[in-house]
């Protein structure tokens, strides 16, 4: 049932707009005001999903209104009703953040399309928030470790700017956590967010997937075909096991970095891309550049700044916290009961050296899950975590 209010001051006009809503479809539930300032009023204490608006009213005109719901955080669509020679404050109110405007007397069918849009919009903000909210829950960082929240705390400052980041740390420590949430709090988080294995694409492909190629450029290519450069243009590309890239897709990643254009394989003709660019890796780059696999000037490119993901090792403390998340998200997808750790059990966690660091840990939980008692106790520990 999708509940709209009609704010119109002329009751002839309401009551032709109620019954054009009503009739043509069941499911609206219509409510009236006759006056801005009584809709503002149900407005703030009743629920709506959408809003029919008329301009020119006593006591309050629709485009205050308008900014007093935006101003009570209220982001439901506003459709505003106009009268003739009030197309300018028409657009006034679109310009304020109203979704459409229609001209008075309403149209029965143009009505009925952008009640019908509106309400559609509204759905897909809807179900594109609550998305939203299950990647970053997915994605998010779990610990109050000090290691942790300087990592953190270093995330919020770098988000919101352009700034390239270079994110080091061992195998298994969460690189990609931190490369999300760069991409979520940016200004970018509405853009796409492309991510790309450099280790496990073959050398000879690596340039097709990043920059795209043309039909005929190569055997296996029959057709043309972007890159991920072009994909994520506008947003972020998170370049993963960046290490393992070859020296001569480096090269390229360097000059799309540098003129922020890029060719396909087998053009000549540039594409211009404006990406942010996150790059990740556990291996040591200095070390890499010193023996000849890695670019200097491209790691110069990429790590304005670096931020390094501890290893479990050395935030032990936030254990308990990631093997009791893991185990309540393990047995949601498992379709089990969640098991409970002792607390003997948990300091056997602690003292584990955990070599494949976040990664192992969540490894090990879910075979405890399966496998161990409920409540988990140091045998099942020692049976069944890393010898």
């Amino acid at each position: 049932m999708a509940k709209i209010l009609l704010i119109e001051d002329e009751d002839p006009i309401r009551r032709v707009m109620v019954k054009i809503l009503v009739e043509e479809n069941e499911t609206y539930e219509v409510t009236q005001a006759d006056d801005g300032k009584e809709g503002l009023n149900k407005l703030i204490n009743e629920k709506f999903d959408l809003v029919l608006c008329d301009i020119k009213m006593p006591k309050m005109d629709g485009t205050e209104v308008l900014q007093q719901a935006r101003k009570e955080g209220l982001q439901l669509p506003f459709i505003m009703l106009t009268g003739h020679g009030n197309v300018e404050t028409a657009v006034e109110a679109m310009k304020l953040g109203a979704y459409d405007f229609i001209p008075k007397p309403p149209d029965l069918n143009r009505l009925l399309t952008a009640v019908r849009n509106a309400l559609e919009v509204k759905n897909l903000v809807k179900e594109n928030k609550l998305l939203k909210k299950k990647v970053a829950k997915r994605y998010r960082m779990i610990g109050e470790s000090i290691a942790l929240q300087q990592v953190q705390q270093l995330v919020d400052k770098v988000a919101p700017t352009d700034a390239r980041v270079l994110i080091i740390g061992e195998n298994g420590t969460g690189k990609e956590l931190v490369a999300h949430q760069l991409h979520e709090k940016s200004k970018r988080d509405k853009a796409p967010f492309i991510e790309v294995n450099c280790a496990a694409i073959p050398s000879e492909l690596i340039e097709s997937e990043l920059f795209g190629h043309l039909k005929g450029a190569f055997t296996s290519a029959v057709k043309d075909r972007p890159g991920k450069f072009e994909a994520a243009n506008g947003g972020t590309l998170f370049l993963d096991e960046i290490a393992d890239m070859s020296l001569a897709a480096q090269a390229k990643v360097l000059r799309a970095l540098q003129e922020h254009k890029v060719q396909r394989v087998g053009s000549d003709k540039d594409i211009p891309v404006e990406v942010r660019v996150i790059a990740a890796t556990n291996k040591d780059l200095k070390k890499e550049i010193q023996e000849g696999r890695f670019r200097e000037d491209l790691f110069h490119r990429l790590a304005v700044i670096m931020i390094k993901v501890p290893a479990l090792s050395d935030r032990v403390s936030d254990i308990p916290l990631l093997a009791n998340h893991f185990m309540k998200e393990l047995a949601k997808e498992q379709r089990m009961e969640i098991k409970k750790f002792s607390s003997e059990a948990i300091e056997q966690l602690q003292d584990y050296p955990w070599s494949g660091n976040v990664r192992e840990l969540r490894n090990v939980v879910e075979r405890l899950l399966i496998l161990g008692d409920n409540p988990i106790s140091v045998q099942d520990i020692q049976q069944f975590a890393p010898k």
